[in-house]
């Protein structure tokens, strides 16, 4: 017969408690039953050994009694000493009578049969005093000695079965145990399985969507209630999904929206940089020259909120080649040096002939971004710091700026993608997405970013990649950085 599956957690958890339950309580009744058995064996051995050594007591007295009046019937003729005799025969075998009857107990016992021996030896006494003649008294005493010892060997062999029986019992109690432990783990082990896969399967689906992965579909399977509580969690997914698709469609719009008028804009100013309209006097070329470098840095902008959504659904890939470190550098300042100038910014690159087996897109984007967000906050006359070098099998990267450094409140922020700090005087607000894109392209690398303090006034961002990154990197990455 096969029963049907629970249908919620609360049922599962019912029939888990009964199939425990179940067998357990079996074996406690068991043993209660043999237990109370056992003491009520033990009890009654207790009883008929007490009862017994009294009766054969008794028995000793009575033929010694007997004996006695015997003799002074002999001598003293007298009709109340055979009375007297009478009573103490009576006694005598009313106490063999008992004495049958508690023997009688011990299957194939020797007493028995010797208190049919001492009840014929003592009929045939009997017959000989009504008679008027009286012989030896020694076969009856010789009977009552055998009677004793069989008595003795009877309780002997109670005491063997009531120990017999214990061990029997042990035997069936230990073995009932040992036929229960499987059958416990077994329950424990099915049940563990039908409980503990779907809530592992709930504990994965929460972190994926805690770290915004919301690509992998939510399915659990199990009780009703928890298949319930995974469609929450997939709606959730599916709404958390469209949220980000309707965001990443309003950047694009907006962007779009926006590089019109920026494109109108710096062609205004390129053309009052050439003169079209007429020559300009110094103050009014100063004007131009920082209406034309903050057009340029809004470009930078807006082309970063464009580039948002591909970085998104390309961080979780690498495209992994072999490639020096040093020329990557080079290119990334020198892209920079327009910035580096007009920022009055300084450089001190300290950068190790490295040969990377990696990303280069995305190690190229870490370093635009950081060096990005290093001049951005460095003031005038500031040194910017740059190291790499190898530690262990680790690319180790430095960035640090000579700034105001990163508040303790926004530590924990720093990394969240449209989070921006104060921004400087004279700069442009940033997206908030720079830092956010290092994060993901460092994760996405099975990698590490901290900030270090101490080293330098400003912020200083340390970061470790491994130098020669693989497939299984790319996966844990991936599932990271999701």
């Amino acid at each position: 017969m096969r029963w049907p599956a629970p249908k919620s957690l609360n049922g599962m958890l019912l029939l888990g408690v009964g199939v425990v339950a179940v067998p357990l309580l079996a074996a406690v009744l068991y043993a209660t039953t043999e237990l109370r058995q056992l003491h009520r064996t033990s009890e009654e051995l207790v009883t008929d050994s007490v009862q017994t050594t009294r009766l054969a007591g008794d028995m000793f007295r009575q033929i010694a009694t007997l004996k006695l009046s015997a003799g002074l019937y002999q001598v003293m003729k007298k009709p109340e000493q055979l009375v007297n005799w009478r009573n103490n025969d009576e006694a005598l075998a009313s106490t063999i009578a008992q004495l049958h009857t508690a023997s009688g107990a011990v299957a194939d016992g020797s007493a028995p049969p010797l208190l049919l021996q001492f009840m014929h030896a003592q009929a045939e006494l009997r017959g000989q005093v009504a008679s008027g003649t009286f012989s030896d008294f020694d076969p009856l005493s010789d009977l009552a000695s055998r009677v004793a010892v069989a008595l003795n060997d009877d309780i002997s062999t109670k005491l063997d079965q009531l120990r017999d029986q214990t061990l029997l019992a042990q035997k069936r109690l230990f073995w009932g145990t040992l036929l229960l432990v499987p059958l416990l783990l077994a329950a424990v082990l099915v049940f563990s399985i039908g409980i503990g896969r779907p809530l592992r399967q709930i504990d994965s689906a929460i972190t994926a969507l805690g770290d915004g992965n919301f690509s992998q579909s939510i399915s659990v399977n199990g009780p009703t209630d928890l298949r319930k509580l995974g469609d929450q969690l997939e709606w959730l997914r599916q709404r958390q999904l469209e949220l980000a698709q309707e965001r990443n469609r309003f950047l694009r719009h907006m962007s779009h929206e926006l590089k019109t008028p920026l494109a109108n804009i710096r062609e205004g100013t390129e053309l009052l940089t050439d003169g079209a309209v007429g020559e300009l006097d110094t103050g009014q070329r100063e004007v131009v020259t920082i209406l034309k470098d903050n057009g340029i840095k809004l470009q930078r902008l807006i082309e970063n909120l464009l580039s948002f959504s591909a970085w998104q659904s390309n961080s979780l890939r690498l495209e992994l080649s072999e490639f020096r470190l040093r020329p990557l550098v080079r290119q990334v300042l020198e892209n920079q040096q327009l910035t580096l100038v007009s920022q009055r910014v300084r450089l001190d690159v300290q950068v190790e002939e490295l040969t990377l087996y990696a990303d280069r897109g995305k190690l190229r984007l870490i370093l635009e971004n950081l060096l990005s967000n290093a001049i951005k906050y460095s003031p005038r006359g500031g040194v910017i710091h740059v190291i790499a070098a190898a530690d262990g099998e680790k690319l180790r990267l430095e960035v640090a700026d000579a700034g105001r450094g990163i508040p303790a409140n926004e530590r924990a922020h720093v990394f969240d993608a449209f989070h921006t700090g104060r921004a400087p005087s004279g700069h442009v607000k940033g997206t908030g997405i720079g830092l956010s894109v290092v994060n993901e392209f460092v994760n996405v690398h099975n990698g590490s970013i901290e900030i270090v303090d101490g080293l330098y006034p400003g912020a200083h961002f340390r970061i470790y990649i491994p130098l020669r990154a693989s497939a299984a990197a790319n996966v844990g990455g991936a599932a990271h950085a999701a």
